[in-house]
Parts: structure tokens; C-alpha cells; sequence
């Protein structure tokens, strides 16, 4: 028995290792890189604490060597998901009853599996079935989803211990239940952290949850399940189902009555998808899902021209072709000064010359593969339209080769048209698009910001002017959930800039904060009396010699009721 007041440890940001050459980090990950490179892997289906082999196999390859094979990973249908239910809704009544102490070990156990000994192996299998660098793999699968676990067992133990107020001869609480069902968790190929972070985030609030990886990026989420399983979570708490076809799970995953919840990320069109089907399905459910969910973004730079040309191009160069530009916050809307735009050309192009692409295991790579062919082929596709249109022209990049992996340079778009297709639609590549305007056209320049894309999720403002700042962020206030001030529109960190967007780029529910957690829960009022009350009677309507008067006047004048 367990019957201490425990208090979690504060959580901090997981420091993040640079892989210098000649550090011990640099050399540990790439004696993991090549431990993987030489294994081919079987992945499951796991459900209830068990792997579940059905048979039906697709190939697993690295986008920059798509000839290599990594592994193969069995596919889920509705069998699987039949299971899984079962598997959730079983260990549900045990996994909400334990004690919260008991729950956030096992998370914070994670944290601390994938800060030691697991780290070059999260850190190598996203390199390898991602296409990161190092850096960015150490930012993401290490950091990030240290960063989560971490800040969100602290969280869910401040929301345990908001109570509400007391009055004499009574005790006020406030439960806050699991959902009445369990969570199925959607997650993308570009973040291992926000794979990671989805499912175990309902988790750690007494739910239990179908998880269904992206395709794209179940290698690094087979490490990941190993991991969880590693920390002593329960058998059936998170059921992992990988399936190219998301139909396939997600489909009776959504029919079932015991759905409460969908945590996603993904395309706007998919989401979408899903908020219909649970409209649609919306009698079959217990209770109304909580719905949860980030999209993508259409993300900006804008400068005034009293901002700093170089800062400009550097926040160019990182926001837009890091990871490719497959990360939803990429900047791939650029509005630059006229007065300021040939100094920004300058020192974006001197920059844009140094970097090489290529596989990620090559250090010296800045940029490297996009994560597959589909994208590959999309990406080209609006390089390729925009060669075609007379309003826009390529001045940098614009070459790709899919030979041996699916590589795209760096390519930036200048348009005279600010509503051209590259500046309104998210491309998820390393493509950005510039429209210079006219110095005196800046507050012109805000109106096209906020009104040419319908997604919300990142944006920044570069000026010295604060006046100028003040307006940006005045007018721009709907146009971006994440907000920067002379920086990049990238990189947020757990703990310090809570991450989403509204409009088509989601449900801005913050994640890395407590107000994601606030919806996996279901609260119960409870009030307790110490004495109750053993008649009906209140002192107001006992009788009082010096109301006579007045209650003889009101009734007429006899005390009789007044007709």
C-alpha cells in the first residue's frame, strides 16, 4: 500500500547532444547505424503485450537508399482492431485504478530508457526510416519525446491537483476520470516524438489506446513499442497496429461503441475524413468523442524593411529545408522587402551554396531524402507547374533525382502573383516561395498573410521597429497559433512554446501543455456532507412576531390570502 502524497520530479528540457566530429555521441550513433543497416526486422501488430503476425508483409527501405531493405512489417485489418478493443477495454478498469504514482514511473521510466541506453537506437532508426540527420533525429526522437514524458507526468499531476473550494461541514472534490472508452491515436512519419507523444499522452491520464503508426515511419515506432514494453507498461494499455491501408484500422476502429476519443496528426483532408465518419457513426458511441487534432500549415516569414537581412536568409535557410521542409511549422511563404530583398537574396543563395544533400549516415549532409516516392512525385509536381507559370520563377534549386534515393534540392520559388498556387497550398517539401513587395505596401502585406491560406499553425515577423511587431501581431492574432519575433517559424520546445494551430490547421489543443491533457480526461464533481440534514425546514419561513404587520397587509389585511 501506497499511501504518501507524492510529488512527481520538475520536470526540464532534455539537453540536446550536437554530434560534433570527434565526439563520442558521433561515434556511438554511427556504430548503431551500421548495427541496424545490417539486421532486417519483422514487425508486428502488438496487442495486449503480444505480437501478432498476420501474414500479409510489406517491404520496410530508407527514402535515401530505397533499394536497402530495413525490414518487413505485417499488416492489421479489422480483425486486429477487433482484438485490440478487446485487449483496451480489458485492461482499462486495472489501468485507471492504479495509482498515479504507480502510472507516471512507468513514463518517466521511458524518459529516462530513451535518454540512456535507447537513445542512439531511437535516434538511429529515424535517421535511417525517416531520413534525418543526426540533429534533427537528437531534436525530435530523443528530446522531444523526453520532453513529453517528462512535462506531461507534471502536468497531469497539477491537473490532479486543482481541487475546487470547501465549505463548512462539507468536502468538495473533482475526479478526473479516464475517457469512458479508450483513444485512438493517428501519428505522422515526420516527428518521433509526436509519434511517441500521442498515445502515451491519454495514457498517462488513466486511458487506454489503439495506436496506429504512420506507414511511413514504423521503423523507428518498433522501437519505440519496445520501449514501452521495456518501462513495465501493462499488456493492453497501447495496441499498436501498422497498416499502409488506414482504412483498414481506422475504419471499424471509429464503428465501435467504446470509441472516446481520436488524438491525430496528419493531412487536413484525412482529418477531415475522420471528424465526418464520427459524425456520422455519432449514435453507435457511449458518449461524445473528444476530438483532437493538428493538420498542417501554409507557414510564413514576413519582414519589414527595418529588419535584419541576414537573420532573414538564416531563418530562410533553417525554417524552410530542414528535415526537407516536411515538418508542418516550415516556412514555405516568404513576403521580403524590396529595399531589403537583393541583400536577402545574397546571403540566402551564399548559404543554399553550402549545403550538400544526401543520405543522413554522411554528417556532412545538411538536406536529405523526402520520405517516399508519393511524396517525391507531389513535390516535383508543383516544382514542375511553377517552371510552366509565367508569374513564378525558380532562382534557386529545382533539381531532384529518385535513382537510389528521393532526393530534392533546396528550391526557392519567386512569384509576382502573392496568390500563386506554391504560396496558398502546403507542399511538405523542401520548396519555399518568395513575393517581394514594395516597402510602402506593409500593412497591405498583413491582409495577404491572413487571408491567403486557410491553415493558422506558424508564422514570424522580422522588424526592429517595435511599433511594427506590435502591429504584426495585432493584425496577424488569428493567422498563427505559434507566433515568433525575429526567428525562425520552427522548433518549439515542450514546456516553452505549446504547440497547434486553428483554423484548417487543427483543434489547437497545445500540445506539450496542460491544456492537451485536459482532453483525455472526463471530470466528476463530488460532494460529500459531514452531518446531513434531518428535516426540510430552512429559518427563513419560521414565523416572527414583527413580520405580523406586514404579512397581515399582504394577505389582505386579516391574514387570510388576498382573493
Amino acid at each position: 500500500m501506497n499511501n504518501a502524497y507524492t510529488t512527481t520530479p520538475p520536470p526540464s528540457n532534455e539537453p540536446t547532444l550536437e554530434y560534433a566530429p570527434g565526439s563520442p555521441e558521433r561515434r556511438s550513433i554511427q556504430q548503431k547505424l551500421r548495427e541496424l543497416r545490417q539486421q532486417e526486422i519483422e514487425i508486428p501488430a502488438y496487442i495486449n503485450g503480444q505480437a501478432v503476425k498476420t501474414g500479409t508483409t510489406t517491404r520496410v527501405a530508407p527514402p535515401h537508399d530505397h533499394q536497402h531493405t530495413l525490414g518487413h512489417v505485417h499488416q492489421s485489418g479489422a480483425q486486429e482492431v477487433e482484438q485490440a478493443i478487446d485487449a483496451a477495454m480489458s485492461a482499462k478498469k486495472e489501468w485507471a485504478a492504479m495509482d498515479f504514482s504507480d502510472r507516471a514511473a512507468i513514463f518517466l521510466r521511458m524518459a529516462d530508457l530513451i535518454a540512456g541506453r535507447y537513445r542512439d537506437t531511437l535516434n538511429a532508426a529515424t535517421m535511417l526510416g525517416q531520413s534525418k540527420n543526426a540533429y534533427q533525429a537528437e531534436i525530435d526522437a530523443a528530446c522531444e519525446l523526453i520532453d513529453f514524458l517528462r512535462f506531461n507526468v507534471h502536468y497531469a499531476e497539477q491537473i490532479y491537483r486543482d481541487q475546487p473550494n470547501n465549505a463548512a461541514g462539507m468536502w468538495n472534490q473533482m475526479q478526473y476520470r479516464p475517457l469512458e472508452g479508450f483513444v485512438f491515436a493517428v501519428t505522422p512519419f515526420n516527428f518521433t516524438a509526436i509519434q511517441g507523444n500521442l498515445p502515451t499522452a491519454p495514457a498517462i491520464l488513466g486511458n487506454t489506446v489503439l495506436w496506429k503508426p504512420a506507414t511511413r515511419s514504423i521503423y523507428s515506432a518498433y522501437f519505440l513499442n519496445e520501449i514501452f514494453e521495456e518501462a513495465g507498461l501493462p499488456p493492453g494499455v497501447i495496441n499498436m497496429l501498422p497498416a499502409d491501408d488506414g482504412a483498414k484500422v481506422g475504419t471499424p476502429a471509429l464503428e465501435s461503441e467504446h470509441f472516446a476519443g481520436l488524438h491525430f496528426t496528419g493531412s487536413m483532408q484525412t482529418f477531415d475524413h475522420l471528424w465526418q465518419t464520427i459524425g456520422e457513426n455519432l449514435k453507435t458511441y457511449k458518449t461524445y468523442p473528444t476530438i483532437v487534432g493538428e493538420t498542417g500549415g501554409k507557414d510564413f516569414i514576413v519582414a519589414h524593411e527595418t529588419a535584419n537581412p541576414k537573420q532573414i536568409a538564416t531563418a530562410i535557410v533553417r525554417g524552410s529545408f530542414e528535415y526537407q521542409g516536411q515538418k508542418c511549422s516550415a516556412a514555405s511563404r516568404l513576403y521580403l522587402p524590396e529595399s531589403l530583398w537583393p541583400e536577402i537574396e545574397e546571403a540566402m543563395t551564399s548559404q543554399l551554396d553550402e549545403i550538400t544533400v544526401g543520405p543522413p549516415e554522411d554528417f556532412t549532409n545538411f538536406v536529405n531524402a523526402v520520405i517516399d516516392e508519393r511524396a517525391f512525385d507531389e513535390i516535383t509536381g508543383y516544382i514542375e507547374d511553377a517552371r510552366e507559370d509565367e508569374s513564378a520563377e525558380i532562382i534557386y534549386g529545382g533539381t531532384y533525382d529518385k535513382s537510389e534515393g528521393y532526393f530534392i534540392d533546396p528550391t526557392v520559388i519567386k512569384v509576382t502573383d502573392p496568390k500563386q498556387r506554391t504560396m496558398q497550398e502546403e507542399i511538405f517539401g523542401p520548396v519555399t516561395t518568395v513575393y517581394v513587395y514594395a516597402d510602402e505596401d506593409f500593412e497591405d502585406v498583413l491582409e495577404l498573410v491572413d487571408e491567403t491560406s486557410p491553415y493558422a499553425l506558424t508564422g514570424s515577423i522580422f522588424a526592429k521597429d517595435r511599433s511594427v511587431v506590435k502591429k504584426a501581431l495585432d493584425r496577424l492574432e488569428q493567422s498563427a497559433g505559434n507566433f515568433y519575433i525575429n526567428d525562425k517559424p520552427t522548433g518549439s520546445i515542450v514546456g516553452q512554446q505549446p504547440f497547434g494551430g486553428a483554423r484548417k490547421s487543427g483543434t489547437n489543443d497545445k500540445a506539450g501543455s496542460p491544456l492537451n491533457l485536459l482532453r483525455w480526461v472526463s471530470p466528476r464533481s463530488v460532494k460529500e456532507t459531514f452531518d446531513a440534514p434531518e428535516h426540510f425546514a430552512y429559518k427563513f419561513h419560521q414565523p416572527d412576531e414583527d413580520d405580523e404587520a406586514l404579512v397581515g397587509h399582504a394577505a389582505g389585511g386579516d391574514g387570510s390570502v388576498a382573493s
